[in-house]
């Protein structure tokens, strides 16, 4: 990419911490792209006269080209500094508000309401139409609120699930990637009984295959190493502790098969070898997982590997020193709490399977902190640099587990 990629962000809920991220942290986006933001203006006058700010700013008419938006008010936030007595003007850039009859008197900070929440899905609305039009490189979302989305009378579980919905996708999964540990998850937004209740190989073993598919061409890695979580204690315990075990041992066999390369002719019980050296009989015809051939492809290619289900208790520990490159959690919770407890600041939601680039910081709206200016953007900074670096480049170099 000659010119410098230009992404969208998207203000999260303007009663939430996501303005003050925004204003703080604008000067630094700015020297890495250009940057569209579409949210609540109200959400940043909500923060007007309020102690302990970090930059001042102040609203103009842009003269800007404005990429349509029905009913959208265009304006120009520049951020400005503080102490001078002279304001330098730090960041400018163009602030598209959907919502524009939504007003600060109609919002309370630190609260989540259904003004709050109508702003916020509408803003996501715009910016990821506005990237799937070619408006923009990436979409990175600060966060929502579920709750007063739901009060707004969306019904949405979150940001993953209403962008595939609206981009029409087949598949995505929600994915985290850090220094430390990549992790993409089975499931996201249910209840842990229904996941229990959901399992199938067939779901775990598409999960698998596209999450392995997806990383091997952010990063050009394709002898990944892809651990997959157990769901009971200490992998079930052949059996004693449930046999929900059995179903994921069918899934890594699944996995590992569709990338494989063996005659379409094959009887589906036939052994075949790993690219590890070890004999695998097929059963089952694979139960519709799609086997991608490889014939006419270079043999010694090499091809992801599989493990486990391995106890969750400890493959995140594993990976994180470098024995696996990615791990598949079954839930929400089994992924989310290790990469919140390793890399709370650098952790990065990135969207898989969406026809555009999408990322969000690994956090939340942080009601109680809206307005006092100690929310701390490296989270939302890393989000930004790593849509920033997948729209400037056709590979992305991930970062290594245990570098």
């Amino acid at each position: 990419m000659s010119r410098r990629p230009h992404i969208v962000v998207s203000l999260g809920d303007p009663c939430g911490i996501g303005p003050e991220l925004l204003l703080s942290s604008l000067p630094s986006l700015l020297d890495w792209a250009e940057v569209t933001v579409v949210g609540s203006k109200a959400g940043v006058d909500l923060l007007e006269g309020l102690p302990g700010a970090r930059v001042a700013w102040r609203w103009v008419e842009t003269q800007a080209k404005v990429v349509a938006i029905a009913q959208a008010k265009a304006q120009t936030l520049q951020v400005l500094s503080l102490g001078d007595a002279s304001p330098r003007v730090l960041a400018e850039a163009l602030w598209l508000d959907p919502t524009p009859e939504i007003k600060a008197n109609q919002l309370h900070l630190g609260e989540g309401s259904a003004a709050s929440g109508r702003a916020t899905v509408e803003a996501v609305r715009a910016a990821a139409l506005m990237t799937m039009a070619g408006a923009a490189d990436a979409l990175v979302t600060l966060p929502m609120a579920k709750s007063a989305a739901h009060l707004a009378g969306y019904d949405l579980p979150g940001h993953t699930e209403f962008l595939r919905d609206l981009s029409g996708s087949a598949i995505t999964r929600m994915a985290f990637v850090s220094p430390q540990l990549n992790v993409v998850l089975h499931t996201v937004h249910q209840s842990l009984r229904s996941v229990v209740e959901s399992i199938t190989a067939d779901g775990v073993a598409e999960t698998l295959i596209f999450a392995a598919d997806r990383f091997s061409h952010l990063t050009g890695k394709t002898d990944l190493r892809v651990a997959l979580c157990a769901l009971n204690p200490h992998g079930g315990e052949q059996g004693a502790f449930g046999e929900e075990e059995r179903l994921l041992e069918e899934a890594i066999m699944q996995a590992g098969a569709a990338f494989l390369s063996f005659p379409a002719s094959a009887a589906s019980d036939a052994p075949v070898t790993r690219p590890d050296g070890h004999r695998q009989r097929l059963s089952g015809g694979q139960r519709g997982v799609e086997v991608f051939s490889t014939a006419g492809a270079e043999q010694s290619r090499p091809t992801p590997l599989f493990f486990g289900p391995l106890p969750s208790d400890s493959v995140f520990q594993r990976a994180s020193q470098g024995e696996f490159d990615l791990v598949v959690a079954l839930y929400h919770d089994q992924g989310l709490i290790p990469i919140k407890l390793l890399e709370p600041t650098r952790a990065v939601n990135l969207t898989l399977g969406l026809p555009f680039i999408r990322t969000s910081p690994d956090h939340g709206t942080a009601f109680d902190k809206a307005g006092k200016w100690v929310a701390d953007s490296r989270n939302f900074l890393a989000a930004a640099a790593l849509a920033i670096r997948l729209a400037g480049q056709s590979g992305l170099p991930l970062p290594s587990p245990g570098a």
